[in-house]
């Protein structure tokens, strides 16, 4: 079946229609077809829920998607067919945004669906989760003034707290191991000036990280990065080896490209391309 044909099929299953063969009858479908029809009806259903229009303004859907999986079933969709999941829910499910904000004002241009792992779901069963965007700078509220007696109460309240606090002794800093150095490219290749973070442990996460998900090196802006994009290690030998984790693949010297689950070596000062970011990995911070 060409891609195309495929993905037009999808887009009938998931309307609930058959496709149909040159004799009129139903195509069987895979427990895998079945299974992606079943996210991609979810997923729209969260979409109409979640989907609104403020009066005067465009109309907003949330960003991102995680689709949970079972482990059972998280073991079945990796490599290729991972993929193919996740691109045909993707362009799926973008089409099927834009016919349900029709001629409206679309204020959401992308989005991403992400696979995920719950081990309490049973084989057969996944949950989708949305997220609207976190990312963006919030708004500056500025303080409202306080009678005296709001701010001796205020006051009186978080002495409380902090005497019942533990107190957390800081400890003395690690010499850093390594520095990654980060730029932002520009639509025209032209490149930001360059920030260096520098870091004292042997494994960092990379990505745009969440409320819910911490990353050592973080990188605002670009929803094509993932929450948890990547990590890179040091290894005993004292070379590096980065492994992907998003849904789109990241590029070694604009050449290698490793997609989600793969890993590769990295050499010092190669450049590690990241949607819109470059970082060079540099093992004498």
């Amino acid at each position: 079946m060409a891609r195309h044909g495929w993905f037009e099929t999808l887009r009938k299953w998931i309307d609930g229609e058959e496709d149909l063969d040159e004799q009129g009858k139903p195509r069987p479908r895979s427990k895998w077809e079945d299974f992606m029809v079943a996210i991609a009806r979810e997923v729209e259903h969260t979409m109409q829920q979640e989907m609104f229009t403020p009066p005067g303004g465009p109309t907003y859907i949330p960003r991102e998607y995680l689709v949970f999986l079972s482990a059972a079933d998280d073991a079945d969709w990796q490599g290729e067919k991972r993929e193919g999941l996740q691109r045909g829910l993707y362009h799926v499910l973008s089409e099927r945004a834009t016919e349900l904000v029709g001629t409206k004002e679309f204020q959401t241009r992308t989005f991403t669906v992400e696979l995920r792992v719950d081990a309490a779901l049973d084989a057969g069963h996944f949950r989708v989760q949305h997220i609207w965007d976190t990312s963006s700078p919030k708004t500056i509220v500025r303080p409202r003034k306080m009678d005296q007696a709001a701010v001796a109460v205020d006051t009186v309240a978080v002495e409380k707290e902090e005497d019942e606090a533990t107190i957390v002794r800081p400890r003395p800093p690690k010499d850093p191991l390594f520095s990654v150095e980060v730029r932002r490219l520009g639509v025209d290749g032209e490149a930001a000036a360059a920030e260096v973070r520098k870091f004292d442990k042997e494994e960092i996460t990379i990505g745009r990280g969440s409320r819910q998900i911490n990353v050592d090196l973080r990188l605002d802006g670009d929803l094509e990065v993932s929450r948890k994009h990547a990590t890179l290690s040091k290894q005993p030998d004292g070379s590096f080896v980065i492994i992907c984790h998003g849904a789109n693949s990241l590029m070694l010297s604009g050449a290698r490209e490793v997609t989600t689950g793969e890993s590769a070596e990295v050499r010092p000062d190669e450049p590690i391309t990241i949607s819109t970011f470059e970082l060079r990995l540099n093992n004498q911070p």
